[in-house]
């Protein structure tokens, strides 16, 4: 990632790249924004309808579990009817793989090791190369083998990584190496760890994510701590934020990581203050309208929306549009961190959303430049 200021830069590790369809992941890819339905796949539309939400809260690759037969049948029509690439999701039984891959899945998530024999792993490898599919390793600390658990007595960030060496050895031994790796634990530590550790001895692309990491508050903030202390390490070539909440909810989260940290910019980008009793305006409230009213923007932009002249100047220098809280009921807006006109409260979202609508246009058409953020 290049940086106008050198604190910002991060070193992304070097892996080699894979695609899930037509998203690159790892090499100079950037990171992207995974998400899991939690419909029952055999519910075509309702599925369907989870996958299109996604897609509209800039999704680039879905999970879609494929338990049973039925759903490998579903997974035909749903991929169809979809834009965002399809992963399938399987466990154990290796018939669903290749099913999954026939109906034009373009991953299957799959632990080689744990579905038999070797000549079930050398038909699902099979499947996969014919239909054009990736595969993920996907290891978790709450479902390690059995002699892994003997080996270390318990789940620890090198049993993981064992783990997921072991499965990467059975794929390379058939000569296959569209794959990726995740090693997720829903212990931020141990995860963490088991990604640097794997990242330092592969050159695998590393789907990563904190499993199972509860509410959408509490795994917010769970996942923000891991998924963004692995990504500022550069370790991370697509992600996948795991809450106990609507699909589209973790793709917002997942982006709102990667906008903090640089990595990748999409939609508006709103700087706020907490408020207190100099603000000019209620600030929680507008920010609150204008998050729901500006979710159509998909170009990169910078808002800032303070609600006095303390911290205001200075903010708008660092934004596309900057909102300042003035007296006699009149805020300052600025544009590219210039002090353009004044406004009053009255209409004030309007006004606002009727300025970021004209900059993305402005933007788009290449007639004016993006603030140096």
């Amino acid at each position: 990632m290049s940086s106008l200021r050198p604190y910002q830069h991060i070193e992304r590790r070097k892996s080699r790249k894979i695609y899930v369809g037509n998203v690159a992941v790892g090499g100079d890819a950037p990171v992207s924004v995974q998400t899991m339905t939690n419909t029952l796949t055999t519910d075509i539309e309702g599925t369907i309808a989870q996958i299109r939400k996604a897609e509209m809260a800039g999704v680039d690759i879905v999970r879609v579990s494929c338990p049973d037969e039925g759903s490998t049948k579903a997974l035909k029509t749903i991929v169809e009817e979809v834009n965002a690439p399809i992963v399938a999701d399987i466990h154990f039984h290796y018939k669903r793989a290749i099913e999954a891959a026939a109906a034009g899945a373009a991953c299957l998530r799959i632990n080689p090791g744990n579905i038999g024999s070797a000549d079930r792993v050398r038909e699902v490898v099979k499947a996969a190369r014919d239909h054009g599919c990736s595969i993920r390793i996907g290891v978790n600390a709450g479902s390690l083998e059995r002699h892994l658990l003997e080996k270390y007595g318990e789940p620890k960030p090198e049993a993981l990584v064992e783990s997921a060496l072991e499965h990467a050895k059975i794929l390379e031994d058939h000569d296959f190496h569209e794959f990726k790796i995740s090693v997720k634990a829903s212990d931020v530590f141990m995860a963490v760890e088991a990604y640097k550790q794997l990242a330092a001895c592969c050159d695998h692309p590393l789907h990563i994510g904190i499993t199972e990491a509860g509410s959408k508050r509490a795994g917010t903030v769970k996942s923000a701590l891991g998924l963004g202390n692995l990504l500022w390490a550069g370790v991370g070539d697509t992600m996948r934020v795991s809450l106990s909440a609507p699909p589209e909810e973790e793709v917002l989260v997942g982006w709102d990581i990667l906008k903090s940290l640089g990595l990748r910019h999409r939609g508006v980008k709103i700087i706020s203050c907490p408020s207190c009793a100099r603000q000019g305006f209620n600030v929680v409230d507008t920010v609150q309208t204008l998050e729901d009213r500006l979710q159509h923007i998909k170009t990169p932009l910078t808002l800032s929306i303070i609600g006095c002249v303390v911290n205001g100047p200075g903010e708008a220098l660092m934004t596309d549009i900057g909102v300042t809280g003035g007296g006699s009921g009149r805020h300052m807006v600025y544009a590219a961190g210039k002090q353009d006109h004044t406004m009053p409260a009255e209409n004030m979202i309007e006004h606002i959303v009727e300025l970021v609508e004209a900059r993305v246009a402005a933007i788009e058409a290449g007639t004016v430049e993006k603030a140096a953020h």
